[in-house]
């Protein structure tokens, strides 16, 4: 087991955001060289690239809609928590963004799963078998929070707004039988939504480990969110193939009211890959009318109903969307040319900006290289200055940063 308490990475300045040295300016295709250099400028884009993780065995940032975030500590810059994966086994990590050092935080398991960061309580959530622990970022000191029953054998995947709160969605034997039969997911997808089994939304409180089942149905309950300023909103999907099922909905965890968030108006319609805008009021999600013919990223207004639409291009397609802190602008991770949109161009980190009706996209990086089996998963940085993607452009998936503002010549 190693005992250090961080791992050096790359320096090339006091900060991320200020680093200005020769090598910054060093214009490459992004993927042109296995290993890239720890910084370059995009040539396609003029857009400066980071690598923000160790290249000491594979490192991948969290899933779009799952903070990876913390705040700074003194002397030092926000936080960021990463999976990193070696012969040791899939840990989480920290990396400070400023000084750019990488501390392990979790060296006691050889798996662990979950993705829930508690800024408020400088803790970190996460799974490994049927228990759940939570680790404070500064000392590492560790608790466990619950353990599942054998009859409920489950996983968390959110954390509502108050840090109160963990919750997930419990799914079946059978259900998992079926995943475990057929590991890949063109296999099982069809086959667990036809299954039509069992799952049930619930809660674990953070302190006490009290479970509190809130809501059961035959259907595919999935996509479990909490909302980020409302403690009692929780945000779940009716998973499966997106033109047969009305997606999504909200459930109040103490009244536990479900409520349908958007509903289909043409044969065809889909959408999915739902969010959170940071100050609760907006689900925004990928929409498509119908599918894989008209695009855009669509916001439903959960106090009034309505919603706004932003259209973008096949080629500007992503599997992913996000918006920014100050929800003034929206990001993309792109597409590949197998999936919903077909197109031969869309692999490029995207910057979004709403213009009327429509968005004005502008390319941060060329993903060509890229393969698209490992989804980027574009994050803002709290300041909103710089996206996070990670990518296997160097052959194995590493975490990386591009700053939004352009290069100058």
């Amino acid at each position: 087991m190693k005992t250090n308490c961080f791992l050096p990475v790359l320096a090339l300045g006091v900060s991320m955001l200020m680093a200005s040295s020769a090598l910054a300016q060093t214009r490459l295709a992004t993927g042109a060289q296995t290993p890239m250099p720890a910084e370059w400028v995009d040539q396609d884009t003029g857009h400066r690239v980071v690598r923000l993780t160790p290249r000491d065995g594979s490192n991948q940032s969290f899933y779009f809609h799952n903070n990876p975030f913390l705040p700074a500590l003194k002397g030092g810059g926000p936080r960021m928590v990463f999976y990193h994966t070696d012969a040791q086994g899939k840990q989480l990590r920290v990396l400070d963004l400023k000084t750019r050092q990488v501390t392990p935080l979790t060296r006691y398991f050889k798996q662990v799963s979950g993705e829930i960061v508690a800024p408020k309580r400088g803790e970190v959530y996460y799974q490994t078998g049927d228990s759940v622990y939570a680790t404070r970022v500064d000392t590492r000191k560790t608790r466990l929070v619950y353990v599942f029953a054998k009859d409920f054998r489950a996983s968390i995947t959110t954390l509502n707004a108050d840090e109160t709160q963990l919750g997930g969605a419990w799914a079946s034997d059978a259900e998992k039988e079926i995943s475990r039969q057929f590991p890949e997911k063109k296999d099982y997808f069809r086959r667990i939504y036809e299954a039509k089994l069992p799952r049930t939304l619930f809660t674990v409180s953070t302190q006490g480990g009290k479970l509190n089942k809130l809501f059961t149905d035959s259907a595919w309950l999935n996509h479990v969110q909490f909302s980020p300023t409302n403690p009692r909103l929780l945000m779940f999907c009716h998973e499966g193939p997106w033109e047969l099922v009305d997606r999504i909905w909200t459930i109040d965890t103490q009244r536990k009211q479900v409520k349908l968030v958007h509903k289909r108006t043409m044969d065809r319609e889909i959408f999915g890959h739902e969010w959170f805008a940071p100050d609760g009021n907006t689900i925004w999600f990928d929409h498509q009318l119908p599918r894989g013919a008209t695009f855009f990223v669509t916001g439903t207004n959960l106090k009034t109903g309505q919603e706004k639409r932003y259209q973008l291009t096949r080629d500007e397609w992503s599997v992913h969307y996000t918006s920014s802190p100050d929800q003034k602008v929206f990001a993309g991770d792109g597409g590949y040319p197998t999936s919903v949109a077909h197109s031969p161009n869309g692999h490029w980190i995207y910057l979004f900006r709403p213009n009327g009706d429509k968005f004005d996209a502008e390319k941060l990086v060329n993903l060509a290289k890229h393969d698209y089996k490992l989804e980027p998963n574009v994050h803002f940085t709290p300041d909103g200055k710089w996206l996070v993607f990670r990518a296997n452009f160097e052959g194995e998936s590493q975490v990386y940063a591009v700053e939004i503002a352009k290069v100058s010549s």
